[in-house]
């Protein structure tokens, strides 16, 4: 997660919140036309134009190029790099740097994740030339100056301190290490006070260089430019990267199941996680278990976990489910909170859940609302802004869904069948599941 997402440029973020809700929000969900565009340098992007408001957003990702990249014993080191990008580039410093983005109202921001290395930009139009060449320093001539590089470490490591202490923090770093054991993903994306302690700025240039490459780039651009206009911004900003990134290969990661861990800390509540089997996002059977997941857990307050855990019998404030479907593995978890001694009840309730859902599946009507509300929330949800528009454009070339996603995506959810369903949930959730809880120990 970034350390310092979108603390610079303010006036952007607010040029960017006044102008940044296009015709998106009030068209058909379908509504949105995607053209692919091709710089004359050969880099491509998935654009749509919407010249209503004097705004160009644009959202990339290196794929790729996330944590699972951080060398042995400097973990955190993509993190550290998305709150340094624009703390100066070029023979601009830090401050300079800053300012420059608040006077010309521009929001620039830079994201880690597992698998990918994600940026966010927007501008005005009025002053894009500028804009675009301080995105284009951010990503090829960053400084890493001592003051800036010490001060966002500080901030991280605060950070790190801080969440020792937090429950749901605890939980998830147990389950990760739990579920993940000797893989990349079992690492913190933060990482530790001493594997920060190791970075230099070297590192962090060397990281830049191997990672930020054209053949691992995915561009997503909104707003007020034609397909000729990016092309040249395209090259402007990026056209100067490697042509090929210089990536670490990361092995496949199933999850570890059948285990149960208890780890003991005094505090008011224990976090329960579980974690069985997921799919992956090419699977054919994706949104059979999609629609699966939103009826067991990820349909918040109209769930199954949701009505025995939360409202039939008060265990906890909530109970979800998710699906998380990585470049190297996927799993389904579930989450929740109670009190201590209400731990073991919650835990008999959800494989009791689990279990009924594995053997007879949903209901069709349990089936049915799942799929409007997946049809219906989508357009809410990825394109109800020109930067919510940049990020699916995005995520769509990351999964390799095809620029006409969005207009298929209803019809694929709508062929998904009851039995489909039944067969996504037997063969997930028929396992011995991974239980991990964090709490008082069992008296």
């Amino acid at each position: 997660m970034t350390m310092k997402a979108l603390t610079s440029g303010l006036k952007g973020l607010a040029v960017a919140t006044s102008f940044g809700l296009l015709a998106f929000a009030s068209a058909p969900a379908l509504a949105v036309d995607i053209q692919e565009v091709t710089s004359p340098g050969g880099i491509k992007a998935l654009l749509v134009e919407d010249h209503s408001n004097p705004l160009i957003a644009v959202n990339f990702a290196f794929k790729g190029g996330g944590s699972t990249q951080d060398p042995d014993g400097k973990e955190g080191l993509s993190n550290l790099l998305t709150g340094l990008l624009d703390e100066g580039a070029g023979d601009i410093e830090s401050a300079d740097f800053q300012a420059k983005l608040d006077d010309l109202g521009v929001s620039m921001s830079f994201d880690t994740s597992y698998d990918n290395f994600t940026g966010s930009f927007r501008t005005i139009t009025d002053f894009e030339d500028e804009a675009f060449d301080l995105l284009h320093l951010a990503l090829t001539e960053p400084r890493f100056d001592e003051e800036p590089v010490n001060r966002i470490r500080g901030q991280i490591v605060t950070g790190i301190l801080a969440d020792r202490n937090n429950p749901e923090e605890i939980a998830s770093k147990v389950f990760r290490e739990t579920v993940f054991a000797g893989h990349p993903y079992s690492r913190p994306d933060e990482g530790t006070p001493e594997s920060l302690a190791n970075i230099s700025a070297e590192d962090l240039e060397a990281f830049r260089n191997r990672v930020f490459a054209k053949d691992d780039l995915v561009v997503g651009v909104v707003g007020d430019i034609t397909p000729e206009q990016l092309g040249k911004r395209l090259d402007q900003v990026f056209g100067s990267l490697n042509e090929t990134a210089d990536l670490t290969p990361v092995p496949m990661a199933e999850p570890v199941l059948g285990k149960t861990v208890n780890y003991d800390i005094a505090v008011p509540q224990t976090n329960i996680r579980v974690a069985m089997p997921g799919v992956m996002r090419s699977d054919d059977d994706f949104f059979a278990a999609y629609l699966m997941n939103h009826i067991l857990g990820g349909g918040s307050f109209t769930s199954r976990l949701y009505e025995e855990i939360r409202e039939k019998r008060g265990l906890a404030y909530g109970a979800y489910s998710y699906l998380a479907s990585y470049d190297h593995g996927a799993l389904l978890g579930i989450g929740t909170a109670t009190r201590a001694d209400a731990a073991p009840q919650t835990v008999d309730i959800i494989r009791l859940e689990l279990q009924s859902m594995a053997e007879k599946g949903p209901t069709p009507e349990e089936l049915e609302k799942a799929k409007a509300y997946v049809k219906g929330s989508y357009a809410v949800r990825n394109l109800d802004s020109s930067l919510a528009v940049a990020q699916t454009l995005v995520g769509i070339q990351l999964d390799d869904l095809g620029k006409d996603y969005i207009d298929e995506r209803q019809a694929l959810i709508d062929a998904v069948t009851l039995d489909d369903v039944k067969a996504a949930a037997k063969k997930l959730l028929d396992v011995s599941p991974t239980v991990v809880t964090v709490g008082p120990a069992a008296s």
